[in-house]
């Protein structure tokens, strides 16, 4: 039931990174930025933006390091799925052209901002490069078409879109209250008002199933409120959740939910409440957790900055060109060959600038 936020700038939601090449942006600067397809590239060039190009062997890094990260979880099979005629192989493309431009787009802003990396900043790029670099095979390398220095670009550029986000976030330090904060903890039990069809998508319970629901939850209320049974003991005879506690703050529930959890007291009980998900009957288990509630104060800081950045961020992205070789990216697919197995790109360069 809960909502998720992203964190970190790889992955703040602007325009240029939703669809980065398409003319048909629409964010509220949109009408300022310059989309320029076009020939004239140089050999292997994917894109440019402004003077910053990308090449086919970093696309190739970025997107068999995704490739093969799908399929050590979910097996090559998953290629085979698609949303609305959209395979997912098209979708982790448009992804990865979305996050390299990102990273190229971050590059500029560092450099309007004269933020660079320092000596051992430098130095821990080479050494990650060269620790990557050593861990491909032969296939590998030639499949991807890249070298040592390719490795070295993709690393330099990725240490300099980190730090010009903590250089833009680095005086942001609001001060967040305990009530803001605050954590509580609940129990609940959860009735069903939608079924799932073969694909999981949910099928609303029709009028009458779903005062059947309603009518089940009041029973199952009544003996909470008499305490004829426990209610752990009703959660795990009747609850349709498969988790049964959540400890949570402000802004990350379903409204009504989060509504009215916030307004119980230890111990007590909920009315019946209907959520999206069906209806539930929360109990009170604290008002407040210091633990998670501290913890929540960084979650916010942290969103705080996301949001300072992204503004900043929006407003420099929208007066950029960009220029899309669409001949060669449409040419753009994954490598299949058993022995291209390489997945752990981002893993080294968190061991070295963790």
């Amino acid at each position: 039931m809960k909502r998720n936020y992203k964190t970190k700038w790889a992955v703040i939601t602007v325009c240029l990174v939703v669809s980065m090449f398409a003319p048909a942006c629409s964010s509220k600067s949109g009408a300022d930025t310059k989309v320029v397809l076009t020939t004239g590239f140089d050999k292997d060039e994917i894109f440019r933006i402004e003077g910053i190009s990308c090449t086919l062997p970093e696309i190739m890094v970025y997107l068999t390091t995704t490739q093969n990260q799908y399929e050590s979880v979910y097996g090559s099979r998953i290629w085979e799925a698609d949303l609305d005629g959209i395979t997912l192989e098209e979708n982790v493309k448009e992804t990865v052209l979305a996050k390299m431009a990102q990273v190229k787009t971050m590059n500029l802003l560092a450099e309007q901002n004269e933020v660079t990396l320092d000596e051992k900043e430098e130095e821990k790029v080479k050494e990650a490069a060269h620790a990557y670099y050593e861990s491909l095979n032969e296939t590998e390398i030639e499949k991807m078409g890249i070298s040592e220095e390719t490795i070295e670009k993709l690393y330099s550029e990725y240490a300099l879109a980190d730090k010009v986000y903590e250089y833009i976030i680095k005086d942001i330090n609001p001060e967040i209250s305990d009530d803001e904060a605050r954590t509580i903890t609940v129990e609940h039990i959860l009735i069903k008002t939608y079924m799932l069809d073969g694909t999981g998508k949910k099928i609303p319970f029709t009028d009458t199933a779903k005062q059947e629901a309603y009518e089940k939850a009041e029973e199952i209320l009544r003996l909470a409120q008499t305490g004829e049974e426990d209610f752990e003991a009703l959660i795990k005879k009747f609850s349709e959740d498969q988790t049964a506690t959540y400890s949570f703050g402000k802004g990350t529930m379903d409204p009504a939910f989060e509504e009215a959890a916030f307004n119980l007291g230890t111990d007590e009980l909920s009315d019946i409440v209907e959520s999206e998900f069906g209806y539930h009957i929360i109990k009170c288990i604290s008002t407040f957790n210091r633990e998670e509630t501290d913890a929540n104060k960084v979650k916010i800081v942290e969103k705080r900055k996301e949001e300072v950045f992204g503004e900043e961020y929006d407003e420099f992205v929208s007066s950029l060109t960009r220029k899309l070789n669409e001949t060669l990216w449409e040419e753009v697919s994954f490598i299949r060959d058993e022995n291209v197995v390489t997945k752990n790109f981002f893993d080294v360069y968190e061991e070295y600038f963790d």
